[in-house]
């Protein structure tokens, strides 16, 4: 046996005892688990009668006035253990071929004016609530990928999908470090990966809470941001709802 193929023999059996020792570890917290689903539930139905009643039907007039297409961006994500599930957002982008294969990039071309508002803000991931109250998701754990990322990042990282044991959340530690956003390199996944595996090791509510402030306070920040010094295409975008509410009451 070559050295290589005996290094290579190695990582497997890491690999495969880390993935078990995470499974027995998951299994042994039901009630933390069960726990956070009651939470889950009981946000996410709050989310949904009090800010997604009037959000949604404000994005659909939005997204409508801003490009064609659905409002509902649908994509299929990997879940818990790998299943497939449909992940909701609203629409930032044109319709095009290419949205089930490729990352979205910075000052990518198929972003549509509110689509990078919505994007910049968070807007777009609110919709998820809606997979939280379902059980595809949870309000916090791994950000769920498109099932080629996910195959791309794990031929990188082999234990890259031990992170598909929990629900994949709406944010995450990793996102709220700083990871958010397409993945330039190597290093990206690594980092966001190290981020969702200690998230992992050491799960509970108090981490959950921090998680949730630092996200609202991030996103706040973020649509005050937006809204005090607008970019040249928030700009545009004022302008066209303008002329169109006026065409309107004209």
């Amino acid at each position: 046996m070559s050295t290589n193929t005996r290094i290579l023999s190695l990582k497997r059996e890491v690999v495969t005892t880390e993935t078990v020792f995470f499974r027995q570890y998951v299994d042994q917290r039901k009630t933390f688990f069960l726990f956070k689903r009651i939470i889950d539930v009981l946000i996410s139905s709050f989310i949904a009668v009090f800010v997604l009643s009037w959000l949604v039907p404000l994005c659909i007039v939005l997204i409508k006035m801003d490009s064609k297409g659905p409002v509902f961006f649908i994509q299929r994500r990997v879940g818990r253990g790998g299943r497939s599930f449909k992940c909701l957002k609203f629409r930032t982008m044109i319709v095009n071929r290419d949205a089930n294969r490729k990352q979205a990039q910075e000052n990518d071309s198929r972003i549509t004016p509110i689509g990078s508002f919505l994007r910049k803000s968070n807007l777009d991931e609110f919709p998820q609530f809606l997979n939280v109250l379902i059980g595809d998701m949870s309000i916090v754990g791994p950000r769920p990928h498109m099932h080629v990322d996910c195959n791309k990042f794990s031929s990188l990282v082999p234990e890259y999908k031990f992170r598909n044991m929990v629900r994949p959340g709406i944010t995450g530690l990793a996102q709220v470090k700083g990871y958010r956003g397409p993945t330039k390199d190597f290093e990206s996944i690594f980092h966001r990966y190290q981020f969702d595996a200690f998230y992992i090791r050491n799960a509970n509510i108090l981490l959950d809470m921090r998680i949730v402030r630092q996200t609202a306070v991030q996103t706040l920040n973020s649509l005050l941001s937006r809204l005090a010094q607008p970019s040249d295409n928030t700009r545009s975008v004022y302008r066209r709802w303008a002329m169109s509410f006026r065409s309107l009451i004209i």
